[in-house]
């Protein structure tokens, strides 16, 4: 299983409070990871934290890219957590090497024709809306066989739009128009996501429905999840701090 780092080059992170939002500091957090041994770099500039307000284009691209390019020169795997395929393909002419969509290619219409063109993997997200709506979309029948069906929609789509099977990951979307209970029956019922056959990417770190009330003990919490996941077959975790996951994996 591998770990993917999170590099948040924003000033309003829900986990970090915006601490790597300047080109320093970003690179310099990256390059701590790259030392603990982290398999990808997920870099983002723009917050999807719930309630969040969109970034402009020029605003994203602006934050992500010079760190990108500096990166590169490490030769670390990165990926690029973005909803817009302007970004993306900028990105990955940075020297990105991976597309992360939390909106599996629904924000923009251009996104799976662009990460079809470029030929790189593409994360797909379940997704229901934006960071400022999504609390309200959390209405399900059943979540697991919902958040399944709504997947299949967005894998088909990607196929059609000439994303190679080998290329597309998939990703419940932990957090994202999920109540405490939605996420918990997610990973409860992980093998059902995995039986889907493609890598799953688990991004859990932190977030509130792990229930601790502190940052700190979340970061404990999530460190319990990872261990729980390392038997499950899910390709990555997502998380915020790499050390302590990588440990957790070997032990």
């Amino acid at each position: 299983m591998l770990v993917m780092g999170i590099l948040n080059i924003t000033p309003d992170s829900f986990a970090d409070g915006g601490q790597f939002n300047s080109f320093d500091s970003a690179v310099k957090h990256a390059r701590e990871m790259i030392a603990e041994e982290v398999d990808i770099i997920d870099i983002g500039g723009e917050s999807t934290r719930p309630g969040a307000d969109r970034v402009s284009e020029d605003e994203e691209i602006s934050r992500v890219i010079p760190v990108i390019t500096e990166l590169a020169k490490d030769g670390i795997r990165m990926s690029i957590d973005t909803m817009r395929a302007s970004t993306a393909r900028a990105a990955i002419q940075a020297g990105a090497q991976i597309i992360n969509d939390v909106s599996g290619g629904l924000a923009d219409p251009e996104m799976l024709t662009t990460a079809a063109q470029l030929k790189v993997p593409f994360i797909a997200m379940h997704w229901r809306g934006q960071s400022k709506d999504m609390n309200s979309m959390a209405n399900y029948d059943d979540v697991v066989k919902d958040v399944i069906s709504e997947l299949q929609a967005r894998i088909s789509a990607a196929l059609d739009a000439g994303i190679t099977k080998d290329n597309l990951i998939i990703d419940p979307g932990i957090g994202f128009a999920k109540t405490a209970n939605h996420n918990w029956e997610i990973i409860n019922h992980i093998h059902e996501f995995v039986a889907l056959g493609y890598p799953v990417l688990i991004g859990a770190s932190r977030k509130r429905f792990l229930g601790a009330p502190t940052l700190e003990e979340r970061e404990s919490a999530s460190v319990a999840l990872t261990s729980r996941l390392s038997t499950s077959g899910i390709w990555a975790v997502r998380v915020h701090s790499v050390k302590p996951h990588k440990d957790v994996l070997r032990a």
